[in-house]
């Protein structure tokens, strides 16, 4: 066969993409969204599986997902039994998600499925992980934004965990990174810290978030700090050193009074020592409030490692009107 009749396309292998689409209490929502990713494959050579987790929605999101499954194919449902969070969403998901390539995205309509193919040409250039990142949103609330940019200033200065701030749960991952996460079996996530934990050839997709398409973040005020909670304490041991450092000034404190206090006997001069009610009640509330802080820090610590040692699921799914579990938290990777 001559060169001119070779096909430089038949070199390319056949791509399959998994979508991961965690969704709850989105009724409003589903369609158009459903609309604006199939708006954007449909056009595209690959072929796509979409898998949408519903975590434990209380409206009509399940009827509405059962229709999007019944009018496309590609469509496949993962039902939790109750609302176990975002980040267990996103876990049951890259659990179950097939293809080379898996893309996990919000379906509010903030994550733009037009990124999509920018991403996978990115996965093609070499990458294994493609991270997007949320540029500044000035339509976001300014308790939102600070709050934001506060809470990444600090995991940045207290983790060695390379976390970038504004990266979102929006990203593409080969099936190698993917096969490696699902190693991972903590039993509280922060798969924006988890991911780039491993060590993958990563780049970042900067992206300016759309509008919701319906209703209002899912992300309270509780929940919100339990995520930070969950990415301090998982990703940083400072905490535990603020307070060792914290305990070690207070003594030094100490040693320093009870040298002032062998000097001026030494010089006589001890109607200097005064007692006095409002520094004994000062010294006593610092020590207390010390003692507090540290048996704090450290029993946050511990109480993680009692819900780690119990080996609960992180997730479970319902299945055929029961419920039963996909994947156990720690469950060894069959050979």
């Amino acid at each position: 066969m001559s060169e001119s009749n070779h096909n430089p396309s038949l070199d390319v292998p056949f791509l399959c993409v998994g979508i991961v689409v965690p969704v709850y209490n989105e009724e409003n929502a589903l369609e158009s969204f459903h609309r604006l990713l199939r708006s954007m494959i449909d056009s595209m050579p690959e072929r796509f599986l979409i898998y949408y987790v519903n975590d434990g929605s209380t409206d009509c999101t399940a009827e509405k997902l059962a229709q999007l499954s019944a009018s496309d194919p590609r469509v496949r449902l993962i039902t939790l039994v109750r609302n176990f969070g975002h980040q267990a969403a996103l876990t049951a998901g890259l659990d179950t998600a097939e293809g080379d390539v898996v893309i996990s995205m919000d379906g509010d309509g903030q994550h733009p499925p037009a990124l999509i193919p920018k991403m996978l040409a990115l996965y093609q250039a070499g990458y294994e992980i493609v991270q997007t990142q949320r540029l500044d949103n000035q339509r976001a609330g300014l308790l939102k934004r600070l709050s934001s940019n506060f809470f990444f200033w600090l995991i940045q200065k207290m983790s060695s965990v390379p976390i970038q701030p504004g990266t979102a749960d929006f990203r593409l991952m080969s099936r190698d990174a993917v096969e490696s996460f699902k190693k991972m079996r903590e039993y509280h996530r922060f798969l924006r810290g988890m991911i780039p934990w491993m060590g993958f050839n990563t780049v970042i997709l900067p992206f300016n978030p759309a509008d919701r398409l319906s209703g209002k973040s899912k992300y309270t005020l509780n929940k919100m700090s339990k995520l930070a909670e969950d990415a301090i304490f998982s990703f940083s041991l400072l905490p535990v050193r603020i307070a060792l450092i914290c305990g070690i000034i207070f003594f030094v404190l100490a040693l320093f009074e009870v040298v002032n206090v062998l000097f001026i006997y030494i010089q006589g001069k001890t109607y200097l020592l005064v007692p006095g009610w409002s520094s004994l009640m000062f010294m006593s509330l610092i020590n207390s409030g010390l003692i507090l802080v540290n048996i704090g820090i450290v029993g946050t610590y511990i109480a993680f490692i009692l819900q780690e040692v119990k080996n609960r699921p992180i997730y479970i799914l319902k299945k055929d009107g029961s419920s039963s579990m996909l994947k156990e938290n720690r469950t060894s990777e069959k050979e």
